[in-house]
């Protein structure tokens, strides 16, 4: 566990999705895919740790109709590609009304719906990450909660790695007002997420939004070699 978490100055909720159980006993590998909050906040010695680290290329996922500054920044080092990427949209008015005006957006509950609504966005960053230059890869929204959570759950399915550890996962982004907010309405973290896995067979859902069979293969061959 210890090696997942990354301490880059600045940012405080960064991992890599490496050293996850599959259901096939093996495990995803260390150095290859991060997950975290926005690059944005990182001091000049977090960036620095960054890139030590080896990533090469930072995806910022994003929501149209939303101007989020937060998101912006430059990074000091040329080499490092940065990629945007919409994964949602709050001009579609069923989803703005559903999910975006209320407080269950900053829930896993709203998952399952956006997966339904939007496999072509999400295939795009998969896509991204497989296309990625050598070097490993972040992607990243503002808290690193949300976005990024929907974005690894698809990439833990994808990789095989067992439900209780895609659980665990984002368990570790912490939020004691969400989790109070799913108790008031009679449910939970664990029933959220294992409600986005049930049914979700990763690979399908890829193709289906567009992510080749190449790029599949690249992708797996990041998250367990």
């Amino acid at each position: 566990m210890n090696q997942r978490i990354l301490a880059w100055e600045g940012c405080n909720n960064v991992r890599d999705l490496g050293g996850l159980r599959t259901a096939d006993g093996g495990m995803t590998v260390l150095g290859n895919i991060v997950r975290g909050d926005c690059p944005a906040r990182l001091t000049e010695q977090g960036w620095s740790e960054l890139y030590a680290y080896g990533i090469r290329t930072i995806i910022t996922l994003r929501t149209i109709g939303m101007l989020e500054n937060e998101l912006d920044f430059t990074s000091p080092y040329p080499d490092i590609l940065t990629v945007q990427a919409a994964i949602e949209d709050i001009t579609d008015q069923e989803f703005l009304h559903k999910w975006a005006i209320t407080e269950l957006w900053g829930t896993p509950l709203y998952y399952q719906d956006a997966l339904g609504r939007w496999p072509d966005k999400h295939a795009a960053v998969v896509s991204a990450i497989a296309q990625a230059q050598p070097g490993g890869v972040l992607f990243h929204c503002i808290r690193g909660h949300d976005r990024t959570g929907i974005i690894a759950l698809i990439l833990l399915a994808l990789a095989g790695v067992r439900r209780e550890e895609v659980l665990a996962d984002y368990a570790l982004s912490l939020d004691a007002e969400r989790d109070e907010l799913l108790r008031r309405h009679n449910t939970s973290v664990p029933e959220a997420i294992f409600g986005a896995l049930d049914g979700l067979d990763a690979q399908s859902y890829l193709r289906m939004g567009g992510v080749s069979q190449e790029e599949l293969d690249a992708v797996r061959r990041r998250l367990v070699g």
